[in-house]
């Protein structure tokens, strides 16, 4: 799942982000409320980790943003203040879920997955490909019934392809998905992670169209 993560403490929002890249999603890091609006503008989340004094605003409002233009993307309050009547405020604003801070990362992990369970209702496709079975909900790939091991980031390889099967995925579309863990990668990181997720899951399953980038080969 792709995370945005809007935090300005560097020691939290390095640890959150850390964490969740461990546990196999993408984390698009924010340190202000400007910036998540650039980032939400321009890439999907599953979940949006939102923290509520910011340098350039209150979280809260960008709760109600969301939400007035019916943006239904979860959101769990991260914050330090542990009042009820502010609880009851982001809850009341569209919250899903709250933490105070400080917090076990343990328990973020749990809290993430509570949320993707709830949201988990909404129905996910499953991927045929051959001997190939890909659930996306599940983060798992089977290969001639054997299920295939793939790292966090030829993970974020395939997820850019899924999302349009069959279609043309450009080389900076799937750069920005490995970028997302919030980590410098190599100029040839792209190539690479195609061709180690090419040997998991068949060659013949990613296609190059050479000068524009890749596609899910889905026939």
């Amino acid at each position: 799942m792709r995370i945005l993560l809007i935090e300005d403490d560097k020691a939290i929002g390095s640890a959150v982000r850390e964490h969740a890249a461990a546990g196999g999603h993408a984390v698009d890091w924010a340190r202000t409320l400007s910036t998540a609006r650039d980032y939400a503008a321009v890439a999907p989340y599953g979940l949006v980790l939102l923290d509520l004094h910011l340098p350039d605003g209150n979280g809260i409002d960008y709760l109600r943003e969301m939400r007035d233009r019916l943006d239904a993307t979860p959101v769990i309050i991260l914050t330090a203040r542990d009042q009820i009547s502010v609880r009851i405020e982001g809850l009341n604003a569209g919250a899903d879920d709250y933490l105070v801070k400080p917090f076990d990362l343990g328990e973020l992990s749990a809290r993430i997955h509570a949320v993707a369970r709830r949201y988990g209702l909404r129905p996910e496709p499953i991927f045929s490909l051959g001997t190939l079975t890909i659930v996306p909900a599940e983060r798992r790939v089977d290969r001639d019934g054997q299920t295939v091991d793939l790292t966090a980031r030829e993970w974020a390889v395939l997820d850019s392809l899924l999302r349009r099967p069959g279609a043309i995925v450009s080389k900076t579309q799937i750069e920005d998905a490995l970028y997302s863990f919030g980590s410098e990668i190599a100029s040839n990181a792209v190539e690479v992670y195609v061709s180690r997720l090419r040997k998991k899951i068949g060659a013949d399953r990613i296609a190059t169209v050479r000068g524009v980038g890749y596609r899910l080969a889905v026939t």
